[in-house]
């Protein structure tokens, strides 16, 4: 994840970066890198973003903060680790915390912004241009409402693809081949979510307006949630993530 963001960062923004990574991973060609701490020398940088295994962080990072300038901020894209903890490595410095999701992989992503501390309307307004460069921004104001944040958006598209999975296989069961049902539940699903991002109608209006009384759609939305069971199924898929990321906090 770190980066796929990096090379959005790199090539849609003005900022200067350099990489701290010993296994001299492929960067882009305005990306310095450096194997150690001890190659920075003097340099000193204004954000110092931690790109880590939650299990690192403690044995990493205090190596880099004597680089960080003293109005530097540290950003963390990492899960499982608060913004408090990162703040408790560096006293009076500011934190913001970046949740982004999957598709920002493809900058169709979801970013979910935290700032613990006081943040500089500058150090903000930095940081949300760089989560722009992989798609949708949304900012929270506490970590209990980013860990809510990481239960929809961040733990999404793994509920996503599992509903796509088993609306393929349940096309294959009508007696499609696994081609034929691939092309059409994909390509249903993304013309159907174009049309909601393009209409300002509500989700249930456009529901209506393809469900005739006693027609298919009906009768298959009827199996779906009739009882309500479906609605009740996400909701519960929400809290169980969110019940998680507040135990890895």
């Amino acid at each position: 994840m770190g980066g796929a963001l990096l090379k959005a960062w790199a090539a849609n923004t003005n900022h200067e970066f350099t990489v701290a990574d010993p296994a001299d991973p492929p960067l882009p060609d305005n990306v310095a890198q450096v194997g150690s701490v001890d190659e920075l020398g003097d340099a000193m940088f204004d954000y110092l973003i931690v790109a880590l295994k939650p299990q690192l962080i403690d044995t990493v990072l205090p190596d880099y903060l004597p680089h960080l300038s003293a109005s530097g901020v540290i950003s963390s894209i990492a899960a499982g680790y608060s913004a408090e903890k990162l703040a408790a490595h560096a006293p009076g410095r500011s934190v913001i915390r970046i949740m982004p999701n999957l598709p920002a992989f493809i900058r169709k992503g979801v970013s979910g912004l935290y700032a613990h501390g006081s943040v500089t309307e500058t150090a903000s307004q930095d940081i949300e241009q760089l989560a722009l460069c992989s798609g949708e921004v949304v900012w929270v104001d506490s970590e209990d409402m980013l860990d809510r944040l990481t239960a929809v958006a961040g733990s999404g598209p793994g509920y996503v693809f599992e509903m796509l999975r088993a609306y393929i296989e349940a096309a294959e069961n009508l007696g499609f081949s696994a081609e034929d049902a691939r092309t059409m539940v994909l390509g249903t699903v993304q013309g159907t979510l174009e049309m909601a991002q393009q209409s300002d109608k509500p989700l249930e209006e456009l529901r209506n307006n393809v469900t005739s009384k006693g027609g298919t759609t009906a009768a298959g939305l009827n199996a779906l949630n009739g009882d309500g069971k479906y609605s009740d199924l996400i909701r519960d898929t929400l809290q169980a993530a969110y019940e998680r990321a507040v135990e890895l906090r």
